[in-house]
């Protein structure tokens, strides 16, 4: 059976659709999500595109997984030119909106030009319209969801942009769903790319099925791989397993604390752990365990814990109603709650050593101050005040400070590091640093805690240190990390569920993804062009980057990670060797000595359209 995507392209400025039927083989070469949009920003972008202009694409696009019994499969990419790096950039979100996309009867959109007036677009059953937005412009995401079910009825999943992304701020992100859901595509700035658009929302709706191709094979499957898994899970501890894998991850040094600058933060990690704990489960669709990071907090969505750290012990603020109304704050206005965070714990650290004061602040930027981290989350979020050289991101910020103010950036290509702190897994340091949007803890798919194992990319439980300290053969596991990460996200189905955050035993094998890819498309496809197109999708979005400026001279960490060492705790006295690893990788990828792929590599993995670049 033939997998066709259908690709809603948007002219803003002419303020026209129309639509792209995107075919089998370029579809087997980049499966979907993450890879199809990596072709288009390949094709329609070159070194002098400027993120911020009209030229730039902004795709959201699905996998072959959205919408089918998969389970977890509810998620899209959204992908353009970074205005926060100026490189390759991707934000994920899940929720019901990646469902209700491909149900509209669109697998994907591509939105280009700039509306001479706020406009939004709305999908329903294969019809789209683009209406005024006039009267969106200005509010919230939460007000902007709620007049937009209003008008569009009640089924209609929003998705849309705050008063950050209205005012370019540098970390503005995407929201979808409304309080009751609110699902951030968060990461790289790409709400200030839709803003620059004058897009605020794009609502859609329907009752469209995807075709799978063996439908019988594809529920087999799934009750063999994966729901004889969950059958062992109790829903009801839920809540302590979750409590312990927060106290896991403070006590094993892998969160931030202080700016990355301490191991410790007395009583954090008892009142993280309570604060996983409490609340009811919240399930994407098609989700069926709930992860650590979603969970109802009465009638609004719980604080995620990557906002809790961040937000909390990043900046040693340990006030959680502070915290809880930084995150909701966040969204609200519609910024990454993690940059956001990140800058912060910036600004604090600059205050303490003097390079700014309360005169360039206006407020007590102390370690500690719960209010003072939430008057710069409202100044950030609507690029006023001191918040207005904040939300440029960390980069950029420390540029405008001048004087040493770079050595306390915590970013990689100019992308804030959020929440996992390097030193503690060299396999985490490398795949950081490597990552093709910058500092992305997650784009590796491998060992996380005591209980990881990935066997299908050689990675068991009894391998568990090479989540730590080991060197030998973590180039190679990284590499293949990535890979399988980027077909994760072209799939369309949530990572959190393949490996990470969720109960023992309840995670998924790249294996049980390529047999439901097989039962939904009739490829046959083989493990080893399965993992090869994982390869081809990371070697394209690496390929981007080279043509904007990328080389081995950004594959790095903080200096703060390279020579900082901890006085105590998990991570006491090491710091990741590199240089020693990024060598031995790039020769694993086939790439030279600067971190440029091969043109033998790349026409290996048919990307001869890149080797001129």
């Amino acid at each position: 059976m033939a997998l066709q995507y259908r690709i809603l392209r948007v002219d803003l400025e002419k303020e026209n659709v129309e639509v792209q039927e995107i075919g089998e083989t370029l579809a087997r070469r980049f499966v979907g999500g993450s890879g199809i949009a990596a072709k288009v920003v390949w094709d329609e972008t070159d070194s002098a595109t400027d993120p911020l202009s009209p030229e730039n694409p902004l795709v959201f696009m699905v996998g072959p997984f959205t919408g089918t019994r998969v389970p977890a499969n509810s998620r899209v990419t959204v992908a353009s030119l970074s205005p926060l790096t100026g490189i390759w950039g991707e934000a994920h979100a899940g929720g019901s909106w990646p469902d209700e996309l491909r149900r509209s009867g669109f697998d994907g959109i591509v939105v280009r030009g700039q509306a001479t007036e706020p406009l939004y677009l709305t999908i329903s059953d294969g019809q789209a319209k683009l209406k005024s937005a006039t009267h969106l412009w200005g509010k919230d995401t939460r007000e902007t969801a709620d007049l937009l079910k209003q008008e569009t009825g009640p089924d209609a999943v929003p998705l849309c942009i705050g008063p950050a992304g209205e005012r370019l701020v540098k970390v503005a992100c995407l929201v979808s769903g409304g309080s009751t859901e609110e699902r951030a595509a968060a990461r790289c700035g790409l709400g200030a790319v839709m803003g620059s658009k004058r897009l605020k929302a794009i609502v859609v709706q329907g009752n469209q099925k995807p075709a799978v191709a063996d439908p019988q094979a594809l529920e087999a499957s799934i009750k063999r791989n994966y729901e004889s898994k969950i059958t062992e899970y109790d829903p009801g501890r839920r809540g302590d397993i979750y409590a312990r894998f927060a106290m896991d991850l403070m006590h094993g040094g892998k969160e931030i604390i202080k700016n990355f600058r301490e191991a410790s933060f007395e009583g954090f990690a008892e009142k993280f752990a309570e604060e996983v704990r409490r609340g009811k489960p919240l399930f994407c669709r098609s989700c069926r365990t709930s992860c650590f990071e979603s969970g109802m907090d009465g009638p609004v969505r719980r604080t995620m814990a990557g906002a809790i750290t961040t937000l909390g012990s990043g900046c040693l603020v340990d006030d959680m109603e502070a915290i809880r109304a930084g995150y909701h704050l966040c969204n609200r206005l519609g910024i990454d709650h993690k940059s956001t965070g990140a800058i912060i714990a910036f600004a604090m650290d600059c205050y303490e050593r003097g390079i700014i004061s309360r005169a360039d602040t206006g407020v007590d930027l102390s370690w500690g101050n719960g209010e003072a981290m939430l008057e710069m989350v409202r100044q950030i979020g609507l690029r006023e005040g001191f918040g207005a050289t904040l939300g440029e991101g960390v980069r950029a910020a420390a540029s405008i400070l001048g004087k040493n103010a770079s050595e306390f950036a915590m970013h990689i290509k100019g992308l804030e590091v959020p929440n996992w702190d390097p030193r503690s897994s060299n396999y985490r340091a490398l795949g950081e640093a490597t990552a093709n949007i910058g500092a992305d803890p997650y784009n590796s798919i491998g060992p996380i805690t005591k209980h990881s194992a990935v066997p299908d990319l050689g990675i068991f439980v009894r391998d568990s240190d090479l989540a730590r300290f080991r060197v030998e053969g973590i180039p190679e596991a990284v590499a293949n990390g990535q890979n399988f990460g980027v077909l994760t996200n072209s799939l369309g189905i949530c990572w959190l569920a393949c490996f990470m955050w969720m109960p023992p035993n309840v995670h998924l094998e790249p294996s049980s993804c390529l047999e439901w890819l097989n039962h939904i498309t009739h490829w046959g496809m083989g493990f080893e062009e399965f993992m090869r197109c994982g390869e081809r999708i990371f070697n394209l979005q690496r390929m981007i980057n080279v043509r904007r400026g990328i080389s081995r001279k950004d594959d790095t960490l903080p200096g703060r990670f390279l020579t900082e060492k901890l006085r105590e705790g998990a991570n006491k006295g090491h710091v990741p060797p590199l240089g020693a690893m990024l060598g031995e990788y790039y020769v694993y990828r086939g790439w030279n000595a600067e971190g440029i792929p091969g043109k033998e590599k790349l026409a290996q993995l048919g990307l001869e359209e890149t080797i001129k670049r």
